[in-house]
């Protein structure tokens, strides 16, 4: 199993599994709390705990309700539902290192422009009002933290026993099992993706509708949305539609086609992304901040421009790989190198590698543009509290750390020719600088 060569250290890895599964679910409820309840303060947090100690943080600490599971499980129903039951063009993935080729449906799109047109429609006429969803917020964060561990155990005891597809296995470590995924394609029946409903549906779905949500909660509290609320909310919505627009493409990239799906991935997705992407909205909330007509447009400007950007790189490199490297890159045909591979049945391949355009000026120049869109949608909460920032601090860190796992696969896949490759592009994310 590939897995179990973990980047890092093993003792690195245990340190940092065990204190994320340790320390990640607290600091949902700690955000939580501090953004709703102590003015975004840290300081204010800090110093409650500090007088209350341990079980100040058990007060704190929401107890699921029933309304925060019924929100779960119709907003997860339906997006299962909208999953299997949209029609959408058929997809291969990837061919796995065992050879298989994952067939998907494509219709995200779809399902996200029925859940957000659901949603809106559902307020407009009264009936259900998305209001609850942040008055219920610490309520529901609390039984995704224990839901989603469940769903993960779920998933560790299907790797061993009836995993979906060839590409599953064990490292003989139950912690890293758990962690890392037994599985990398884990499917319910033939069709239902898990982590495509994870992932796509749960996750990211997830976040397009908290950020409706936040900006639903102003201006129903104060009769109108402050202009760097609409900045955040529609940089965030471009965003999510921008991943929608191109999900078929992220079936291709390193969270579906090499990260198994365990706890890492899963309760990331289900958990992480709706508390931690969407905090800087969920901060704004209460703390509308009036940027100015001509502020507001210039960061709504550059947070697009970032946006298109980082979708631009992607299209590049799709077109790329789709026309085999005969297509116009920059006006331009594309330098490439031609790098063959040994699958782990044995069997040659060849990939090509693109040193042109967005791709010549660095090995992960993508993200450059995606941590300055995060980066604009927060700004307009400008700078009197630090917390709001998290997000782009936290994903600055987790691309970072993802370059460099994606770096050290290729050099073990591709040998002399990646050498060859960072000759060419030597820089790994920041041009010029990293």
């Amino acid at each position: 199993m590939a897995e179990a060569k973990t980047v890092h250290s093993p003792l690195v890895t245990y340190f940092s599994m065990l204190s994320l599964l340790t320390l990640c679910p607290p600091f949902v409820i700690l955000l939580w709390y501090t953004m709703v309840h102590a003015d975004g303060s840290v300081l204010q947090t800090f110093e409650y705990l500090r007088q209350h100690g341990l079980q100040g943080f058990i007060n704190i600490w929401p107890r699921p309700t029933a309304i925060a599971w019924k929100i779960i499980a119709t907003y997860a129903a339906f997006e299962a539902a909208l999953q299997l039951l949209l029609p959408g063009k058929r997809v291969e993935g990837p061919i796995s290192p065992t050879g298989n080729r994952p067939v998907y449906k494509a219709n995200g799109v779809a399902a996200y422009v029925v859940t957000l047109l659901t949603y809106l429609g559902l307020w407009w006429f009264g009936i259900f009002n998305p209001t609850i969803v942040y008055d219920h917020l610490g309520e529901i964060f609390s039984a995704l933290i224990s839901g989603s561990f469940i769903f993960c155990v779920f998933l560790y005891v299907k790797g061993h026993l009836a995993p979906s597809s060839t590409d599953s296995g064990s490292s003989g470590n139950i912690i890293i099992d758990f962690y890392w995924g037994m599985e990398l394609y884990p499917r319910i029946g033939k069709n239902f993706d898990i982590k495509v409903f994870t992932n796509c549906r749960f996750g990211m779905m997830s976040w397009a509708v908290l950020a409706l949500t936040y900006c639903i909660k102003q201006y129903e509290q104060n009769g109108k949305v402050a202009d760097s609320m609409l900045v955040n909310t529609v940089l965030m919505l471009i965003y999510v539609s921008k991943f929608f627009w191109w999900e078929a493409g992220y079936w291709s990239t390193m969270d579906i086609a090499h990260d198994r799906a365990g706890f890492y991935i899963c309760w990331g997705c289900l958990v992480w992304v709706p508390s931690i992407y969407t905090s800087p909205g969920m901060y704004l909330v209460n703390h509308p901040v009036n940027l100015g007509v001509q502020l507001a447009l210039y960061i709504l400007v550059a947070g697009i421009l970032c946006i298109y950007i980082n979708y631009d790189c992607d299209r590049q490199r799709q077109e790329f790989r789709r026309t085999n490297g005969k297509c116009l890159v920059w006006g331009k045909a594309p330098s490439k190198i031609v790098a063959s591979y040994t699958t782990t049945s044995g069997e040659t391949k060849t990939s090509l590698l693109l040193t042109s355009g967005w791709w010549g000026l660095s090995r992960h120049f993508h993200y450059v543009p995606e941590i300055l869109a995060a980066f604009f949608w927060t700004v307009p909460a400008l700078f009197n509290h630090f917390l709001p920032y998290f997000y782009v601090i936290f994903l600055t860190i987790l691309l970072l750390d993802r370059a460099k796992r994606d770096d050290d696969r290729c050099r073990s896949k591709y040998g002399k020719y990646w050498k060859l490759y960072c000759e060419k592009v030597p820089y790994r994310v920041i041009p010029g600088i990293y």
